[in-house]
């Protein structure tokens, strides 16, 4: 392909040829124009609609989870009107020697009141395995710790404790909280 370009005045024509016959005279503003409305075209694209869950995960240093490491997550809350699934999200190992594990869970709502929860989360069963999905040797459980709910608007914290025998708790490489807006 060829291109040759005659300069007249304001804009410059290009000359597009295959084996040396003219296939088309495109003028540089139209090629311009169109490359600005491929563009703008894009950037709707790229537009997505709200998002409907919150997941945030904190990693354990060393894949060992002390009892004195109690990570914390903050959710911020802006539609009221929706109700909304909580989930613990557990990532850990096959090493992993438990089928469950123990938590607390504090919740902290913009509302002041603290609520504390201990939890006794099944991650495997004899006959199944490991519950959650895995890959490889790297299991994932999110696991449904309330139905869903309406929350008030604002910031939530919630603090996840590690209050297994076990101290560190190995093999556990990240935990986390997930909310999942329902309607």
């Amino acid at each position: 392909m060829e291109v040759a370009c005659i300069d007249h005045s304001k804009f410059t024509t290009y000359y597009i040829c295959i084996n040396m016959f003219p296939l088309k005279r495109i003028s540089s503003f139209y090629i311009a124009s169109l490359v600005l409305l491929v563009g703008y075209l894009f950037s709707f694209s790229a537009c997505t609609p709200p998002v409907n869950t919150f997941e945030k995960n904190i990693p354990i240093p060393a894949h060992a989870w002390s009892s004195s490491f109690k990570p914390q997550i903050t959710f911020n809350i802006k539609d009221s009107t929706a109700s909304y699934a909580m989930y613990v999200v557990i990532r850990h190992t096959d090493a992993y020697r438990f089928k469950n594990i123990w938590i607390n869970v504090t919740t902290q709502p913009p509302t002041g009141e603290t609520h504390s929860q201990s939890l006794d989360l099944k991650l495997a069963t004899d006959e199944k395995g490991w519950l959650g999905r895995g890959m490889d040797d790297i299991f994932e459980h999110r696991i449904l710790i309330m139905p869903a709910q309406r929350l008030h608007a604002g910031a939530y914290q919630f603090t996840l404790e590690n209050i297994m025998r076990e101290d560190p708790l190995q093999h556990v490489m990240n935990v986390g909280i997930r909310l999942e807006k329902v309607n």
